[in-house]
């Protein structure tokens, strides 16, 4: 079972008793990749080769164990940062706890919906930001006159409004930025009992991160549990007291993250 270290921001019962709401309990996550192979086999040369030949293809399997036995539980009022290298399981346990994927041993326990927030996360971009931002809100469960009241205040905390209009405009005409922006707005709108976000503050300018690195200290205050994975050591720091980090899908640490970064950052420096 994961080891309980509660941390001093958690908020408590009536009692006295921290709340979980995330418990991972030796949670091994495996991907399953079906395809032609690697190398030669699956080079351009032998594509053209079998077409000419008419050569069937042989599928392959190949299996990614990309999170191998990973246990922790995180509290209500934690805001938590994910980090590690590339290809370290961040994502893919993101995923999971969000019930994205399923577990192929162990266990995975929330409290409520997680929602997760990436940088994929889908906007239609026939529709303008500000039709966006109302179809996000009614997604999220929100009335109707709930989502026309909230959708000023998204755009101006997106910084949308301040760029000639762009509200108005199809999202297929705003930067990789701009969307960012905008995914995040909305779903900081709402109050989360677990709020995952997978690198979704990267492509935000400046002064975009220091309002969202606000706002995820405001749902944590709020007793929501915020996950924050990102390659910018600097925003954990400023967003999570509480650090994990994953290296070839296993915890290599998880405490302060003042000690964890540090640790890890220490790591990386000696490769």
């Amino acid at each position: 079972m994961a080891e309980l270290n509660v941390p001093v921001n958690a908020a408590t019962t009536a009692g006295g008793e921290p709340i979980p709401t995330v418990i991972v309990d030796d949670a091994h996550l495996v991907y399953r990749i079906y395809g032609a192979g690697s190398g030669v086999a699956g080079s351009p040369a032998s594509a053209l080769r079998r077409i000419v030949t008419r050569e069937p293809q042989k599928p392959t399997l190949r299996e990614v164990h990309a999170v191998k036995g990973v246990s922790f539980t995180a509290y209500r009022g934690e805001a938590i940062g994910l980090i590690g290298s590339n290809g370290s399981g961040k994502s893919t346990l993101l995923r999971a706890i969000a019930g994205l994927m399923p577990v192929n041993r162990g266990a995975i326990y929330t409290q409520g919906q997680p929602s997760l927030l990436g940088v994929n996360a889908a906007l239609l971009g026939d529709l303008s930001g500000e039709r966006n931002v109302v179809l996000g809100c009614l997604a999220m469960g929100m009335s109707r006159e709930q989502a026309r009241k909230a959708t000023s205040e998204i755009l101006a905390f997106s910084g949308i409004n301040e760029r000639d209009d762009f509200a108005s405009l199809p999202m297929r005409t705003y930067s990789s930025g701009m969307q960012a922006r905008l995914r995040f707005s909305i779903s900081a709108a709402k109050k989360h009992d677990v709020l995952l976000i997978d690198e979704a503050l990267a492509t935000g300018d400046s002064r975009f991160r220091r309002r969202s690195e606000q706002r995820i200290r405001e749902l944590r205050a709020d007793a929501g549990t915020v996950f924050l994975v990102s390659h910018s050591i600097s925003s954990i720091r400023d967003t999570c007291e509480r650090s994990i980090w994953l290296e070839s899908g296993v915890i290599r640490a998880d405490g302060p993250t003042d000690e964890v970064t540090k640790t890890y950052e220490n790591y990386m420096a000696s490769r």
